[in-house]
């Protein structure tokens, strides 16, 4: 068997392996040394193996450790839809808890340049810690113009923002331009989330809007990465 069909054929065994629950979600593979062993191949052979797992979700390399298995139906985030974090936890029936760490206006002259904010214009943001099963995996930023939206109460926050923005301030959410990228993480995702041992967060960044094309919040959301999945529908329209 040449050596690019080899690393194919351990690949789809780990598959199988991790699928049958030879190794169980959260449970360590076998070091690179030991799966060199058992499948009688090179150290490289292997690597590729495992780079190939973790490009596609089963495993997550976590430094000093090795090779985590991944939760294969790990959270599902929509990528098109505009769902608020309330709703998916509550769709997903996830233990979870909102932390506000920050609330307050915002001088912030990047955060006021993506609003298109006026001199006259105040901007607040608010700094969220989603807690999930008693780890802190998520760091959501959001910045609200405060000519659309007021400044809200930490109560508020701590719940759903879009509840109170559709059902008392009676606006419209309409869409949203989301950008993800992978990115190092920052002191303050190190302070504020259990990252110990991951490289990189998940960033998505969204400009929302009304239905009338009202530009009113900037979010930036930052996740561990172990412990989503992000999601899009899509449909070929032939040309």
């Amino acid at each position: 068997m040449s050596r690019n069909k080899k690393y194919l054929a351990i690949y789809h065994d780990l598959v199988n392996k991790i699928q049958t629950n030879v190794w169980t979600k959260d449970s360590l593979l076998p070091s690179e040394n030991e799966l060199t062993e058992m499948y009688h191949t090179s150290r490289e052979t292997i690597r590729k193996s495992l780079n190939l797992l973790a490009q596609n979700g089963y495993i997550q390399k976590v430094r000093g450790k090795g090779s985590v298995v991944i939760d294969f139906d790990k959270f599902s985030f929509p990528v098109s839809g505009i769902v608020s974090y309330t709703e998916l936890v509550e769709e997903l029936g996830l233990s979870s808890r909102t932390i506000v760490n920050h609330l307050g206006y915002t001088k912030s002259q990047e955060a006021r340049r993506v609003l298109d904010a006026s001199q006259e214009e105040k901007v607040w943001t608010v700094t969220r810690i989603r807690e999930i099963s008693g780890e802190k995996v998520i760091l959501d930023k959001d910045y609200f113009n405060e000519q659309y939206v007021p400044l809200l109460s930490r109560e508020i926050c701590e719940n759903s923002i879009y509840h109170y923005i559709e059902n008392k301030l009676d606006l419209v959410i309409s869409f949203a331009q989301k950008e993800i990228v992978v990115e190092d993480p920052t002191e303050e995702d190190r302070e504020l989330l259990d990252l110990d041992g991951y490289s990189n967060v998940v960033v998505i960044r969204s400009l929302v809007y009304l239905d009338d094309t009202t530009l009113f919040q900037y979010t930036e959301s930052r996740h561990r990465p172990d412990k989503f999945r992000f999601v899009d529908f899509a449909r070929r329209v032939k040309k």
